[in-house]
């Protein structure tokens, strides 16, 4: 390890997050990022590691895309800056604009935010206008972010760690059982559902045939609202510009950020049908974000949903999402370690035989050269998510890493 590097680690651990350096320290992993490009991103020592993992989907684009930079330096030449959140903008209007218009049903509104934690707030602050009514359901161990709402209607351990857990105004169900869902609603005392469309930190388990779809109407007969959280599911992952809409459901409110931002500039966004964003008619201050919406940062998020509207983009997904496929089952018919695929797009979650088993994966897929995270509430499960525009080439590449990986894990 280089001085530079072994300063870094020590910085961090002593002043930042010692905790989570002990935990992958204990695993084998000593990544401090440097250098980054494309689907690459590369050790400060300069170990070259291929990113499936993308940071939760941060860098669906890849890193440091060209047309996103061009984009941010284009903003810095504006005579423009963060900007002023209690005024009217040009560049947030026209990014308003463009997520209702790209988001199913009829949207409205657009409130932004600097985070995904953020805006899942702004979210559930919504629907209790909306429906006058306080509590939440949400699924056991999703992850909808680590703020004060957002965390309470996640994980019920994280959020009572920092006793931030109100079970008075929240209730969780298990994912994909519907008669616990019709149950949590029978007394209509429920302000929304929130859902992640694909529960990434579970490990990506597949909503089952017909369950969002069911979910959706039984909100619909009890007054309740339905948001989903796609985080890390939407900006066409999965195919589509939102993962809900391969499932047929229309939502109240959509969730978005991480890719938003391109890797390059922090902003998040609410986007509201009409009931959803009535207080906005009522009360424009009641929810205010300095860095909400930042000038700069919708200056990016504009090229962001250029690029993945663009129908060659999704054309790309959805091709190299089936040769992805192919590949994965080349995979599972050779070895029985891998014991599950579960894949919508360009969205993956790798089941591993035993309990740790993902976290031996992605040690040995690091050393190998491929840097994928194991899923924090399910870790015999990995998160597998390449970057939009991956092509054959690089899958291929990517799979023969991760069979040799395979092979040293189950030997």
């Amino acid at each position: 390890m280089s001085k530079i590097k072994d300063r870094v680690i020590k910085l961090n651990k002593q002043y930042v997050c010692p905790d989570k350096i002990r935990i992958f320290n204990q695993i084998g992993i000593d990544l401090v990022i440097g250098k980054r490009e494309g689907p690459y991103i590369y050790d400060l020592d300069g170990k070259k590691l291929i990113d499936v993992h993308i940071n939760g989907g941060t860098y669906n684009l890849g890193h440091r895309h060209p047309e996103i930079i061009d984009a941010m330096k284009e903003a810095m030449e504006l005579p423009i800056d963060i900007g002023n959140h209690h005024f009217p903008s040009p560049l947030r209007g026209e990014v308003a604009e463009m997520l209702v218009r790209l988001s199913p049903g009829d949207m409205e509104y657009c409130v932004f935010a600097s985070g995904g934690s953020e805006a899942v707030d702004i979210a559930i602050k919504s629907a209790r206008y909306a429906t006058q009514r306080r509590k939440i359901v949400s699924i056991d161990n999703g992850y909808h972010g680590r703020t004060g709402l957002s965390g309470a209607v996640g994980n019920t351990k994280n959020a009572a760690f920092f006793l931030s857990d109100m079970p008075q105004d929240s209730q969780i169900v298990p994912f994909n059982d519907i008669s616990a869902m019709k149950r949590a609603l029978e007394n209509q005392d429920i302000a929304a559902v929130i859902i992640e469309t694909i529960p990434a930190t579970l490990g990506f388990p597949l909503p089952e045939n017909g369950y969002l779809a069911e979910v959706k109407l039984i909100c619909e007969q009890t007054g309740t609202l339905f948001i989903a959280d796609e985080v890390q599911t939407g900006l066409s992952r999965s195919g589509k510009i939102w993962a809900i809409e391969k499932f047929n459901v229309v939502p109240d409110i959509i969730v978005t950020a991480k890719g938003l931002s391109g890797g390059i500039y922090p902003i998040a966004a609410a986007i509201l049908n009409e009931k959803a964003g009535s207080w906005l008619l009522e009360d424009g201050f009641a929810h205010v974000s300095t860095f909400g919406g930042s000038e700069i940062g919708c200056h990016v998020a504009k090229k962001v949903l250029e690029i993945i509207s663009r129908p060659e983009t999704l054309a790309h997904v959805n091709s190299i999402s089936a040769y992805l496929s192919d590949s994965f089952k080349t995979l599972q018919e050779k070895y029985s370690h891998l014991l599950e695929v579960r894949q919508c797009g360009l969205i993956a979650g790798l089941k591993f035989d035993g309990e740790m088993g993902a976290v031996f994966m992605s040690k040995a897929l690091y050393d190998n050269g491929v840097w994928a995270m194991f899923s924090g509430y399910d870790l015999s499960v990995l998160q597998f998510k390449p970057y939009l525009f991956a092509d054959q080439a690089l899958v291929d590449v990517i799979m023969e890493k991760l069979e040799k990986s395979i092979i040293q894990c189950s030997s």
